[in-house]
């Protein structure tokens, strides 16, 4: 089940990823104007993501209940829901684009990072609605179809770039906002194809989806975003600790901001992976709740932490011995690659952590425990990760490598905090299984 929503994932991050190793032959400046407006509106795609994923572990839990009817009544709540966020967060990123001044960037990466930003955040609305069919599909299990069709839209994505950003075969030559006009295009596909697969195979045809909701029912739009908005937000605390570290990069200089960048694309890599595997572990998870096996939660749960734990230091591995010859896929330019390539060494040092953490926070899901990840996130990262970064960097002259230091502390406390949750909440669901046999 795991490896489809691995690549899958890796897909929602490939696009940004296409689009920096090509927009970085264009040189430094062009990297660093990409990797502010992807910052930014990273931030905002994540918790969308995350508010489409409450959708996910009811599904499994009805799909375990056999309750056809209410996992159909959960798709059409979830499409309305995503539909409304994802045009609240695109007129944010709007309101927000006019005010770029106030993160204290070099004026010139803020005018070009301007227009790219506003273009890749119209894919907000399409990338929502893909969101639908696709948690929906996972929850029953069934997860091999995104990842088709996220792959195929990744490569259209990378020829549209290389059209539209040096203007080949007579397309008007657009630099980096070709690769954002890319990245819109793409996701409108990944919509159209998803949408159509899910609507029209006989798979899902005793479901009887609808778009139009015949009776609202407010306690289900509750239970959804009861688990939806604080995923959002743990989503939210941890990508946006990785922005204001690229902020933080920002006042450093731009060849430190282009070297963040490239790190921070590549550990997305094996972090966009390690939350397919999470993925895996909370539909397992609320499946074996919605049947009322305890036993066999906590056991999926135990061996998707260790399925984790095994794959990150494989990853791990790969920065170390590789740190200097990756980033030379994004640039060519010598301070940029050694400066990404001592990032790297520090990349390495978190991927168990990273890893172990957002298996936690899936599993966890899966048993609609929530509100405490969401807090642990929180404080990780923004009372402990970013306060030592700044520290370490600015007071104490560790520079950049500072900043990814604070980090590795955040992703290390939140990863074992999050584990003891896990292991605490299933002892406790056990306990009371056997008490209820007594």
């Amino acid at each position: 089940m795991a490896y489809p929503v691995v690549l899958s994932q890796l897909g929602q991050v490939g696009v940004g990823i296409a689009d920096s190793m090509m927009v970085g032959r264009l040189g430094a400046l062009p990297l660093a104007a990409v990797s502010l407006a992807n910052s930014i509106f990273f931030v905002t795609m994540m918790f969308g993501i995350g508010i489409s994923m409450g959708l996910t572990p009811l599904v499994s839990m009805g799909d375990g209940k056999g309750r056809i009817k209410r996992i159909s009544r959960l798709f059409t709540h979830s499409f309305w829901i995503n539909s409304a966020v994802s045009i609240l967060l695109f007129f944010l990123i709007l309101g927000f684009s006019q005010r770029l001044w106030v993160l204290d960037q070099p004026k010139v990466v803020q005018d070009l990072a301007l227009s790219y930003l506003l273009i890749i955040t119209a894919s907000l609305i399409p990338l929502m609605i893909f969101q639908t069919f696709k948690q929906f599909a996972e929850g029953l299990s069934q997860t091999k179809q995104a990842m088709f069709i996220t792959i195929f839209s990744n490569l259209v994505n990378v020829f549209l770039n290389w059209l539209l950003i040096w203007g080949m075969w007579g397309f008007p030559k657009m630099g980096m906002n070709g690769a954002a006009w890319a990245t819109l295009i793409s996701r409108i596909l990944m919509m159209l194809l998803m949408g159509a697969y899910v609507l029209f195979t006989k798979r899902y045809a005793h479901y009887n989806l609808r778009f139009f909701l015949v009776r609202l029912s407010w306690p289900m739009v509750r239970r959804i975003l009861k688990i939806g908005i604080p995923t959002g937000f743990q989503f939210i605390f941890e990508v946006s600790a990785f922005s204001a570290a690229a902020i933080m990069m920002g006042w450093i200089g731009v060849n430190a901001l282009a070297g963040h960048q490239i790190a921070l694309n590549l550990a997305s890599i094996s972090y966009m992976m390690a939350t397919g595997v999470a993925t895996a572990g909370m539909i397992r998870v609320s499946h074996y709740i919605g049947k009322g096996d305890f036993v066999g939660m906590k056991e999926a749960g135990r061996v998707v932490f260790g399925m984790v734990a095994v794959f990150m230091f494989v990853c791990a591995l790969l920065f170390f011995a590789f740190r200097f010859y990756l980033p030379t896929l994004y640039i060519d330019d010598p301070q940029v690659i050694s400066l990404a390539a001592s990032l790297l060494i520090l990349a390495g040092f978190f991927q168990i952590s990273d890893g172990v953490q957002v298996v936690g926070l899936g599993v966890l899901r899966g048993m609609e425990d929530v509100k405490v990840p969401t807090l642990v996130t929180f404080f990780a990262y923004w009372g402990l990760g970013l306060p030592l970064g700044y520290l370490l960097a600015f007071k104490f002259g560790f520079g950049e490598n500072g900043i990814w230091i604070g980090l590795l502390s955040g992703l290390t406390s939140t990863a074992a905090l999050l584990f003891y949750r896990f292991e605490q909440l299933s002892k406790k669901k056990g306990l009371h299984q056997n008490q209820a046999r007594d």
